[in-house]
Formats: structure tokens, C-alpha cells, sequence
């Protein structure tokens, strides 16, 4: 048993050194590996001190080859732009798991060592009431971000007349049932419980736009969380509730950091927009308004007159996977002396870290990368902004339009630049559902078309000067 606890302990240790990696782009190679280690001292020492037979093992080993198989068969599939309904629906899984166990435990609790049926501890009964509260509310509100994200349902706010007030009455209710549960130990109350958190997740989700979902994957990676915590309970296992409390914090921390970045309140967000005034909300529709249009010749021209080019990515880039090419403009423009630098804003694209990841994918150098506050001075010195598909996080009406679901969140100063280049399919709306003012700036010339085809033809525009 001290070996066993010593390996948690271990393993423990290296998900700490994990996270503590995954602050910085330069350590979040190293942050993973310490994860992945982590994450195998703790499978193997977990299989190692469970085997009690044969047939056991023979589910166990069977049960996770059957996971590992599904995992690696949509982990190969996957696209990066894929990757925040992935995350959503791995998190719904994790949430339907500590249902799973919450159910377990109350029908064979002799197995889970917390008494005998009708006479468990209740101290056992309130953490199988909160796994399966948490587990459930986790389960459905992830699959509604999934559905969000995938485009199976419309990314805008899905309301209807006292929904806070039904929202209130589930939570009053399942706070009620849950004590209830403790006294009379029945499976019908901790049924209902479960129910009654699964219809909560879909109602705190749906309320919540396009705009604010890469919080909303943040928090449900936190409740995900939460839930490991709860089973770790359960299951007595030390070392699932401190990694459920490290996932479970980070996760809030993050969200919280987030809803910072974007003017949002981190309550309202996590409560379904409590507060929130539905009048705000834009409907989507475009304005028949004059923009400059241009040709790679063009921005390839304006850039090698450029002492300085900042290079602002987003889901645009993403989805045309153009972060290959975009390096070889910045080799291209750095060997002209041309100093190139790169803007991320916090939530641009649809996850924490999306924009990062690309660049790193594309050997991007570190130091040519700039978070908001510490590159958005520049942008009134640079000679060109180079915005590639990042809508929402550049859209000056941030800063001016009271009347606008994003008034308030900080955004990437590009409408500051001498001139500005956008890249984009077409004069479509952002992720927010509104028009960017960016467009019609007369600096701004648009480059319409898809970011890595119009970047190729920058980088053969270069080649023929």
C-alpha cells in the first residue's frame, strides 16, 4: 500500500510539473511529456494493485484496448480545427463516467468498501449525489457545445421567458434532493438527481453565443474536473481527486482569465448569461457598405516596402491550415529586414492556445510571438497589419459600439497600423454573429479568398519581384 501511494504521489508531483509546463509555449512540450509520464505511472500502478482475477483483468485490459482503439481511430481523424468539439466531447464523457460510478457505488457499496445497501455512510451518499450532479450537468452541457461548435445547432443564444428562474428552481431542487438522498438512501432520489442536473447542463449552454463558447469549453473543462474529483471520492483513489482538483482549478482559472480577456462576466458566462441583455445580441446581418478590395501583388508590394509587418492569426487560418505557408512569408519578409511579429489574442479561434499551437505546429519562433497587452503598443508604429481570418478579436466596434455583444473586450489594436491587410473568404460575420468596422477602415484592404491559397499567392508574388 506505501509503494501504491508513493507512485500517486509521483505521479501526482509530475501533473503539477505538467500544468506548470503548459503555461508557456517554450515549456509545453516538456509540460506534456511530464503529463504523459504522469498519466502512465498512474494507469500502471492503478492496474498493478487492482487485479484480483483473472476475469478482472480480462475486463479491464479489455475495456481500455477498446477505448485506446476508438481514441487512436478519431484522434487520427481529427482536424486542429476540430479540436474544441473534440475536447467538448471528451469532456461529456468524463461527466457521463462519474454518473456511471455515482450509480455503481450506490447499488455495491460493499465493492466501494462504504457500507452495505441502505446502510451506506452519508458522507459516501453526498459525494455519489455531487459526482452524479456534476457528472450529468457535465455530460449534457458538453454535448450541447458540441453541437454548437460542429454547426449542428445555431451558435446563438437559445433563450425563452423565466428560464433563470427554472434554472433557479433545478438547482433549489436538486440542493433539496440531495440532502433528501442522504435520509432515505433510494435509487428513485438519486435518479431524479441525475435528471434534473442533466436538463441544468443543457439549459446553462444554450443560452450562451458563438462569441463566448471558447469560455464556455474552458469551464467545462473545469467541471470535467470537478467530476474526476467526485469519483475519486468514491472510489476512495487519492490520486483521481488531486488530478480532478488540479484540472477542476486550472480549468476555473483559466475561464475566469478568459472572461477577463473579453469584457465578460465570469458568473453571468458559467450561470447561462445570467443578466445578460438579449437586446445586445446581433442578429448577424451584413451592411452593403464600400470596401477596398486588393490582389496578393498588391499586398505583397505593400509589405516589402514595410519596416515592420505584425501577422495577426485566426480561425481563418486554422481552417485553411495556412500556418505552413505563412512561415514561408515570414522567412521571405525577414530576409528582406523586414522585422515580423506575431499577435494572439486570448481567445482567438475556438479553444485556449489554438492560435499557439498552429504557430509552434509551423515552427514559429517563440520570441515572434506577442500576447495582447504585450504587442498591442506596436501596432501604432507598424507599417502593416497582416490579418489573417481574425474577426471578433480585431472589430474596433469593441471599443465604440455600446450596443455591441463584444463592447468592451479588449481587441488586437490593428485599426492603429498604417495599413492593414484582412484575409477572408468573404464580407461573412465573425463567430459573434456582427459585422467587423475593421472592413470598411480606408486602411484596410481586403484580400478575399482562402487565407493559405491567398498566402501562396503573396509568397509567388515575392518570388516574381
Amino acid at each position: 500500500m506505501e509503494t501504491k501511494i508513493l507512485l500517486y504521489l509521483v505521479a501526482g508531483v509530475l501533473f503539477i510539473l505538467s500544468l506548470a509546463g503548459l503555461s508557456s509555449a517554450k515549456t509545453a512540450v516538456r509540460g506534456n511529456r511530464y503529463g504523459i509520464l504522469g498519466m502512465l505511472i498512474a494507469v500502471v500502478t492503478t492496474l498493478a494493485f487492482s487485479m484480483h482475477s483473472w476475469q478482472s483483468a480480462l475486463l479491464i485490459y479489455g475495456t481500455i484496448a477498446a477505448g485506446a482503439i476508438i481514441g487512436t481511430a478519431i484522434a487520427k481523424r481529427i482536424d486542429m480545427t476540430a479540436l474544441p468539439q473534440l475536447m467538448a466531447g471528451f469532456h461529456s464523457l468524463v461527466g457521463l463516467a462519474a454518473v456511471c460510478v455515482a450509480f455503481a457505488a450506490f447499488y455495491s457499496p460493499t465493492a466501494f468498501g462504504i457500507g452495505t445497501p441502505g446502510h451506506i455512510n452519508k458522507f459516501s451518499l453526498l459525494e455519489m449525489s455531487l459526482g452524479a450532479f456534476i457528472g450529468a450537468m457535465t455530460f449534457t452541457g458538453s454535448f450541447i457545445a458540441f453541437m454548437k461548435l460542429q454547426g449542428l445547432m445555431s451558435a446563438k443564444p437559445i433563450r425563452f421567458a423565466g428560464q433563470h428562474l427554472f434554472n433557479g428552481a433545478l438547482g433549489v431542487a436538486i440542493a433539496v434532493m440531495t440532502i433528501l438522498f442522504t435520509f432515505i438512501q433510494t435509487g428513485d432520489v438519486l435518479t431524479i438527481i441525475t435528471l434534473c442536473a442533466a436538463i441544468l447542463g443543457v439549459l446553462l449552454i444554450l443560452p450562451i453565443g458563438g462569441a463566448d463558447m471558447p469560455v464556455v469549453v474552458s469551464m467545462l473543462n473545469s467541471y470535467s474536473g470537478w467530476a474526476a474529483a467526485g469519483i475519486g471520492f468514491t472510489l476512495q483513489n487519492m490520486l483521481l481527486i488531486i488530478t480532478g482538483a488540479l484540472v477542476g482549478a486550472s480549468g476555473a482559472i483559466l475561464s475566469y482569465i478568459m472572461c477577463k480577456a473579453m469584457n465578460r462576466s465570469f458568473f453571468n458566462v458559467i450561470l447561462g448569461g445570467l443578466g445578460e441583455d438579449e437586446a445586445t445580441n446581433a442578429d448577424g446581418a451584413t451592411e452593403e457598405r464600400a470596401v477596398k478590395a486588393g490582389s496578393a501583388e498588391d499586398a505583397a508590394f505593400l509589405m516589402e516596402q514595410a519596416g515592420s509587418v505584425i501577422i495577426v492569426p485566426g480561425y481563418g487560418m486554422a481552417v485553411a491550415q495556412a500556418q505552413h505557408i505563412i512561415r514561408e512569408l515570414v522567412d521571405i519578409l525577414k530576409s528582406k529586414d523586414v522585422k515580423v511579429k506575431f499577435a494572439i489574442h486570448p481567445v482567438a479561434g475556438r479553444m485556449p492556445g489554438h492560435m499557439n499551437v498552429l504557430l509552434a505546429e509551423a515552427n514559429i519562433p517563440y520570441e515572434d510571438v506577442f500576447e495582447l497587452e504585450d504587442i498591442n503598443s506596436d501596432f501604432s508604429s507598424t507599417d502593416v497589419a497582416l490579418v489573417i481570418g481574425a474577426n471578433d478579436v480585431t472589430n474596433p466596434a469593441a471599443r465604440t459600439d455600446t450596443a455591441s455583444p463584444i463592447y468592451g473586450m479588449p481587441i488586437l489594436d490593428v485599426d492603429k497600423a498604417k495599413t492593414i491587410l484582412f484575409v477572408k473568404r468573404s464580407m461573412g460575420v465573425g463567430y459573434a454573429g456582427i459585422q467587423n468596422e475593421l472592413f470598411f477602415n480606408p486602411k484596410t484592404m481586403m484580400l478575399f479568398g482562402d487565407a493559405k491559397k491567398v498566402s501562396e499567392e503573396i509568397v509567388k508574388a515575392f518570388e516574381m519581384m
